[in-house]
């Protein structure tokens, strides 16, 4: 992986993180971390790329992966999808059926929302774009919510790497990034789960509000 990264890093450009953002968004196993965390490093550190762009093409190239899923799931059924599932092809690329199943309840459970929101939670953003394929999601939505999700996931690692520019050489960048990605997605997962209950609340609370005050016109 470090020798992954320092090409990664000496070749750092849009379409580099188009390319790899992709990568990771489609059905081959890749840390999203070693892109955008360096790119926003080198951002902040030479002055050669710019973090609103990195977090653009971060996010294009997130789109297209998301949608080879999406497409392959449309095409191919749940039937085929479900049978490469228990290949050891597809264990290779970390994808099992118990995964693809989570997703899918997961999608099941919360609809068109859950493509913005799976985007977001470990072990379930690259794998949320099959059932959406397989339930045949309309395209534009699907698109949308992939955007927004994709979008807010790369701001998040893009301030990382921002924060780290400002706080550590580069030579011990790859270290951290490895050692605390896995906390950095469970750190992401729980800011996003507080947000959704907060806003939840906000809309119970006004749903009530709206209806105690049916109640007293009545």
């Amino acid at each position: 992986m470090e020798e992954l990264y320092t090409w990664i890093a000496e070749n750092m450009n849009y379409g580099v993180i188009t390319l790899f953002m992709a990568v990771e968004s489609s059905f081959i196993p890749f840390p999203s971390e070693i892109i955008i965390i360096p790119a926003a490093y080198i951002a902040i550190n030479q002055g050669t790329l710019s973090l609103p762009l990195i977090v653009l093409f971060g996010t294009l190239g997130a789109i297209i992966g998301a949608l080879v899923n999406y497409g392959l799931a449309y095409g191919l059924g749940r039937r085929f999808v479900h049978s490469f599932a228990d290949t050891r092809l597809s264990h290779m690329l970390l994808i099992d059926r118990p995964g693809v199943e989570k997703a899918e309840a997961y999608f099941d459970e919360h609809g068109a929302i859950g493509t913005f929101v799976g985007r977001l939670i470990p072990a379930i953003r690259q794998l949320i774009s099959i059932p959406a394929g397989l339930a045949r999601m309309n395209m534009a939505k699907f698109v949308f919510f992939t955007t927004l999700g994709a979008g807010l996931w790369n701001t998040i690692l893009a301030g990382l790497g921002a924060f780290f520019g400002h706080t550590m050489p580069e030579e011990v960048l790859i270290a951290k990034v490895q050692e605390y990605s896995h906390y950095v997605k469970v750190g992401i997962g729980v800011i996003v789960a507080i947000g959704l209950v907060y806003y939840i609340y906000k809309v119970i609370k006004a749903n009530r509000a709206v209806e105690q005050k049916s109640d007293k016109e009545a």
